[in-house]
């Protein structure tokens, strides 16, 4: 049997990468509605909303 787990691995990679994205937004300074906006697109694009988020989205730490 040939079981490909590069898909699954990959995804839960994914997945741990956006939560741990969404963590850094909700510890970040933005006002509650900027958070809302930037969690939603983390969550219904999570790649590209990762990859977004990862350039220009807000910081822990950082007004």
């Amino acid at each position: 049997m040939n079981f490909n787990t590069g898909g699954g691995v990959l995804g839960l990679l994914i997945l741990i990468a956006d939560i741990w994205a969404i963590i850094n937004i909700l510890q970040s300074g933005a006002s509650m509605g900027s958070k809302l906006l930037w969690i939603l697109l983390v969550v219904l694009l999570p790649v590209l909303g990762l990859i977004i988020w990862f350039f220009a989205g807000p910081r822990g730490g950082r007004a």
